[in-house]
């Protein structure tokens, strides 16, 4: 099993086949140029070998969310900033419908700020 597996296993379901839904989805939204790497213990999701989000758990708000770099150029009320200076993050509840699109929306958005 690699690290990634390895993340995802470690998280209790529900949450863990959210998370798995969700990455997988943003992998999918363009092929060509994502990708995934496993950096200080996390997925990271990385738009032409340049972060663009990654995975992780709020110990203040007791949920999974994922965090967008450049965050801090989208204008979203969904996005939490909460003192961060480049990332905001977005809480997934797997109780709720999931806003993959939503999601996948904001990573087509970031892209226009990596270079």
């Amino acid at each position: 099993m690699n690290p990634i597996q390895e993340y995802f296993y470690r998280i209790e379901e529900p949450e863990r086949s959210t998370l798995l839904f969700l990455r997988d989805s943003i992998l999918a939204s363009d092929p060509e140029n994502i990708t995934e790497t496993f950096s200080f213990g996390l997925p990271f999701i990385k738009y032409k070998k340049k972060m663009l989000c990654y995975f992780y758990y709020s110990k203040k708000y007791k949920k999974h969310y994922i965090s967008f770099y450049h965050g801090d150029k989208l204008d979203y009320p969904e996005l939490i900033m909460d003192g961060r200076k480049k990332f905001k993050i977005l809480l997934i509840d797997p109780e709720e419908n999931l806003p993959v699109e939503f999601i996948v929306s904001l990573t087509e958005e970031i892209k226009k700020y990596i270079k």
